[in-house]
C-alpha cells in the first residue's frame, strides 16, 4: 500500500485529506516564545491578530525528524510519498530525508520537494492520491509527479504588504508606498521561489478581479481537472466572483475553494487570494 503525506502548507481542506486519504505534517508557528502547530491549534485569525497587537511576523519552524518518523509504520510493508514545500524556503524537505534515514526506511520512502507552496502544493498531493488509489507503486508515483511539478502555475495577489514587509520580504519603502498608492502585487512561484509579477490598484473586488483576468489565457489551456481558489480570508463576495470567472470559462471539472494554513497565511496576510491549477 502506498501512503500519501505532505507537510501543512499544501492547504488542503478537512474534507479533501480526509476524502483522499491523506497524511498532514504540521509545520511550527510561533508567537512570541508560544509555540503552535499548523492547522492543529491555531488558526490564520490568531496569529493575524497577535501580529497587529505586537507588529512582528510569527516565526514559523519545519518539522523535526521525530515529527515525520511519528508518520512511518517501520514495522509494516507499507510505502510512503511525502510532499513538502520548497526546498529553498524551508528545511521540511530535508527534515523528511533525514526521517527516512533514520528509520532505515530509504527504499521505500519518497520525498519529493513540491518546489512550490499552498495548493500549488495541494495538486501535486492530488494527483499522487488518485495513482496510489489507482495502485500504483511508489516510484510510479514519484515519476508521474515529476511530469507535472514544472506545469503548476501558483500566484496570489496580496491585499496588505504589511506582512511581506514585516517578515523582511520587501523593503520599508515598498511597504510604505505600496499603502499609501493602494498597490497590491501579483506574487508567483517560479523554479521554487516567489518573486513579484506585477502591481494592481484599486479595491479589492477590482484588483483580485483583474488579477484573475490576467490568467485567463492560461485558464483555458489548464488541465481541466481542478482549479484551487486558496485564500486567507477574502470577502466571501468577491470569493463568489472568482468562483462564477472561472466557471464561466466552462473549463474546469472541480472549482476547490480552500483557506490558507497558518504558516502560508503569516507571510501573505488577510486579504490574500490566488488562484493555481496546473497546465497541460
Amino acid at each position: 500500500m502506498v501512503k500519501i503525506l505532505s507537510d501543512s502548507t499544501c492547504d488542503l481542506s478537512p474534507d479533501l485529506i480526509a476524502g483522499f486519504n491523506i497524511g498532514i505534517i504540521p509545520l511550527y508557528v510561533n508567537l512570541g516564545g508560544e509555540e503552535f502547530k499548523d492547522g492543529v491549534n491555531i488558526k490564520p485569525a490568531d496569529l493575524f491578530k497577535w501580529s497587529d497587537e505586537n507588529g512582528k511576523t510569527p516565526k514559523t519552524a519545519a518539522p523535526g525528524v521525530e515529527d515525520v518518523m511519528s508518520f512511518l509504520d517501520r514495522d509494516s510493508d507499507d510505502e510512503y510519498v511525502i510532499f513538502t514545500i520548497s526546498s529553498s524556503m524551508s528545511a521540511s524537505f530535508n527534515n523528511c530525508r533525514l526521517a527516512a534515514e533514520t528509520a532505515d526506511m530509504k527504499d521505500r520512502v519518497f520525498v519529493i520537494d513540491s518546489a512550490n507552496l499552498s495548493t500549488g502544493i495541494g495538486l501535486q498531493v492530488l494527483r499522487a492520491a488518485e495513482l496510489a488509489a489507482a495502485g500504483k507503486t511508489g516510484i510510479e508515483i514519484v515519476d508521474e509527479i515529476k511530469k507535472i511539478t514544472d506545469k503548476v502555475r501558483a500566484s496570489f495577489v496580496i491585499d496588505t504588504l504589511t506582512y511581506l514587509h514585516r517578515g523582511g520580504r520587501c523593503s520599508g519603502v515598498a511597504a510604505f508606498f505600496g499603502s499609501a498608492l493602494k498597490l497590491h502585487p501579483r506574487i508567483a512561484v517560479e523554479n521554487g521561489a516567489m518573486h513579484p509579477e506585477k502591481k494592481y490598484r484599486g479595491k479589492p473586488e477590482r484588483f483580485v478581479m483583474d488579477y484573475v483576468k490576467d490568467m485567463e489565457e492560461a485558464l483555458k489551456h489548464a488541465d481541466p481537472q481542478r482549479v484551487f481558489i486558496t485564500h486567507s480570508p477574502c470577502d466571501p463576495v468577491i470569493v463568489e466572483a472568482v468562483r462564477a470567472y472561472l466557471k464561466s470559462l466552462d473549463r474546469f471539472k472541480e472549482i476547490i475553494e480552500t483557506d490558507a494554513g497558518s504558516v502560508i497565511s503569516s507571510h501573505c496576510g488577510p486579504g490574500t487570494l490566488g488562484v493555481l491549477f496546473i497546465a497541460e
